[in-house]
């Protein structure tokens, strides 16, 4: 028997992160696996890894802010879009807090792993097998989509990315999870949106059975992660209040990052980074 914790979709919340990891230590887990979005819109970089390494985490698997993360060190970005822009001031500040291992280590992660545990075949994705974004897989999207996420061999398909908790099989029956987010919670129904507690799940195998999925929702200090934003001075750290606040999220709404951006003043800041990394013609 393994008792699995999945993780997913910190985005830069370390006290949510390590609420989670708290959490599923008592639960007794044995293994932690995740499923991509470590970075944005929180403070975490470095730390976030750290904590991932002392559980240890034994699979990994790169999110869609992994790559725009990677975009916008390389600068990889369109300088005119809202969300680029927003992207690139995080960005610097992000690569300001990781070592030059950590850069390598997140452009070296894949994009889908597996594993063989008690006889099951586990298959681990972000979110589609060749694209890491996108809303294909949201919950009440169609069932094709999740049948091409789990193919023919896989027992257990998991993935992220959409921030819901779910539990569902595809056409031939195999179990499909996602374990929804540490970090960023948010409900399209208004009467769930004020839970804002940290999600992941727990996975239990017991041989060739069917294992027992265990969602989880933690509560954690958002009024630290807060006080840490603030000390670490986390850029746009006016919307990462209103997410931890509300749930509202504005990493791609870019009229209100186009308006943030000129209120702070940060046209300035990214001009500085983009004379930095832009692509030398």
């Amino acid at each position: 028997m393994a008792k699995i914790a999945m993780i997913s979709d910190v985005h830069g919340n370390v006290t949510a992160l390590q609420a989670a990891i708290a959490d599923a230590q008592a639960a007794g887990c044995t293994d932690y696996w995740f499923l991509g979005d470590l970075f944005f819109p929180g403070p975490g970089a470095h730390d976030l890894l750290a904590l991932l390494d002392e559980l240890p985490v034994k699979l990994f698997v790169r999110g869609n802010w992994e790559d725009i993360l990677l975009a916008t060190l390389d600068g990889q970005i369109d300088a005119t879009d809202p969300m680029d822009i927003y992207a690139t001031i995080l960005g610097d500040y992000i690569q300001a807090h990781l070592t030059a291992a950590d850069i390598q280590r997140i452009r070296d992660l894949p994009m889908v792993q597996t594993a063989t545990v008690d006889g099951l075949t586990f298959q681990l994705s972000h979110n589609q097998l060749t694209k890491n974004f996108g809303h294909a897989l949201m919950p009440a999207e169609a069932q094709a989509a999740f049948d091409a996420l789990a193919g023919e061999t896989a027992d257990v398909v998991l993935y992220g990315h959409t921030h819901h908790q779910l539990l569902r099989q595809s056409t031939a029956g195999q179990l499909i999870m996602n374990p929804g987010t540490v970090g960023m919670p948010f409900a399209h129904w208004d009467r769930f949106a004020t839970d804002l507690r940290a999600q992941y799940a727990i996975v239990t195998t017991h041989g060739l059975n069917a294992p027992a999925v265990d969602f989880r929702r933690v509560s954690y200090d958002a009024a630290a992660e807060l006080a840490l934003a603030t000390n670490r001075h986390l850029p746009y750290l006016e919307l990462y209040t209103e997410q931890l606040q509300t749930g509202r999220v504005h990493t791609h709404d870019r009229a209100t990052l186009a308006a943030t951006t000129k209120q702070l003043g940060y046209q300035v800041r990214f001009a500085a980074i983009w004379d930095r990394i832009k692509p030398q013609d």
